[in-house]
């Protein structure tokens, strides 16, 4: 946990968290409004729509807060090109952290290496420039379809795996992290993301292996209140 940027009103915790906003009616003044806080709050990114990548860095320049944003957002079904396009246009407006959608119908369609080949093509798109995380949507999946997307990540050498955007079934489980962690290992990160609206999910997501929290009440969670989620 990188606790250098933690800000006046955050705690060790507030370093977990992508303060998320991915609302499609989301206006300007709402990313002001969530960029303030991750200053304020010292989170470890904000976590915006590719549109407000150039905002976002600019409201965020010189605080250590990065910027995350989607891509292949929220279904997963655009081609590689689209995807590394994407990744590579975040970053140059200034993106930091890439959280893209892994083919959820390939994969359970056992297209294993066309999955792959999809993740590793952003990963080469970022590498040296921004951390990749790959959303696997694990409501969508068989326990044993989010063990082989979880292979398939660590050998595309993607930086994270992450369960849900939430915009699809359910959202993050303590099993589910547990399952990612163990299959994953220790090299790589695992992000929470998907309903955690409470301290206490996320001290639990935590003990069972997360290494990063996604949520839009992150404010309230590191208050010690209770939020809506995302």
């Amino acid at each position: 946990m990188n606790k250098e940027h933690t800000g006046a009103g955050g705690t060790e915790l507030s370093a977990y968290f992508d303060h998320t906003l991915l609302k499609p009616e989301s206006t300007f003044t709402d990313i002001e409004r969530l960029c303030g806080e991750a200053k304020q709050y010292g989170f470890a990114t904000v976590c915006v729509n590719p549109y407000w990548v150039p905002e976002a860095a600019r409201l965020l320049a010189g605080t250590g807060v990065g910027i995350t944003t989607v891509i292949g957002f929220p279904l997963g079904a655009t081609s590689t090109f689209a995807k590394t396009a994407e990744a590579r246009d975040a970053i140059a407006a200034g993106a930091t952290e890439i959280d893209m959608v892994l083919n959820v119908g390939a994969l359970k369609s056992g297209r294993f290496e066309e999955v792959q080949k999809d993740i590793r093509g952003v990963v080469e798109a970022c590498r040296g420039r921004a951390i990749v995380k790959v959303i696997l949507e694990t409501g969508l999946l068989t326990d044993a379809e989010k063990v082989k997307a979880c292979e398939l990540c660590k050998a595309a050498e993607a930086d994270f795996v992450k369960t849900s955007t939430g915009f699809g079934p359910g959202g993050a489980t303590v099993e589910d992290i547990s399952l990612m962690r163990r299959t994953v290992g220790p090299e790589m990160g695992v992000k929470a993301s998907g309903g955690v609206r409470d301290l206490a999910a996320v001290r639990s997501m935590i003990a069972a292996g997360a290494t990063r929290i996604g949520a839009s009440s992150s404010v309230a969670i590191v208050s010690g209140s209770t939020g809506e989620g995302y």
